[in-house]
């Protein structure tokens, strides 16, 4: 009896949810089928915003803007349709029912600021600790710095020496040497004696007395 008893409260439970679902599909039957599209943009309404996550929650229907923010998708009437992307808020939209035409949007997403505590990272347990390594380190050669707290000349052209070059140097290094080789293999390397832009600018130099002696 007992037994009896579970089977047939179990096919009241199975009866129940054929019946909720069967409910379920035929109000998503009964609502028009539209179609949402529109761009997603920045606050500032300047730039699109990719990848932003649209869908309707527990219906398992959704997409992602594309892009340049441009998104589409179906949905039905009622539906409410979400708008969420890392580091900004969440939107969400309600499609209004008795509608005869499709759903064109610009959404706007806003910054998401999240405040988090202060930390304070301490390298050395204790000040005293900190206190004593500092005093401890040995400069190869200390920075000289003049009475408005700038490092001397001398200090400068020692860093920039040791200085490796930078990735424009490297760069402007690499297209000098490309321009030689096609020179080289195209045609002879100009002659700079025969140049007369550049004996102009060595006359400039001389009167400008650029080729002085400095003492």
């Amino acid at each position: 009896m007992k037994i009896r008893l579970q089977h047939i409260i179990f096919g009241f439970l199975v009866l129940f949810f054929l019946l909720g679902s069967q409910n379920s599909h035929a109000q998503d039957k009964e609502r028009k089928v539209l179609q949402l599209t529109g761009i997603v943009l920045n606050a500032d309404s300047t730039d699109a915003v990719p990848g932003v996550n649209i869908y309707v929650p527990k219906k398992g229907r959704g997409t992602t803007s594309g892009r340049y923010g441009y998104f589409s998708m179906p949905v039905l009437e009622g539906d409410s349709v979400v708008f969420s992307f890392i580091g900004l808020k969440r939107q969400t939209f309600k499609v209004p029912e008795n509608t005869d035409s499709d759903i064109s949007l610009i959404v706007t997403m806003q910054m998401d600021e999240i405040a988090l505590s202060e930390i304070e990272i301490m390298p050395f347990p204790t000040e005293e600790e900190f206190k004593r390594q500092v005093l401890a380190m040995n400069y190869e050669a200390p920075m000289a710095i003049d009475s408005r707290g700038n490092l001397s000349p001398e200090t400068l052209l020692r860093y920039a020496e040791q200085m490796p070059a930078s990735g424009n140097e490297n760069w402007r290094y690499f297209q000098q040497g490309r321009v030689m080789q096609i020179q080289d293999r195209y045609g002879p390397r100009p002659f700079t004696l025969l140049d007369p832009f550049a004996w102009s600018r060595f006359i400039q130099s001389i009167k400008r007395g650029d080729l002085k002696s400095r003492d």
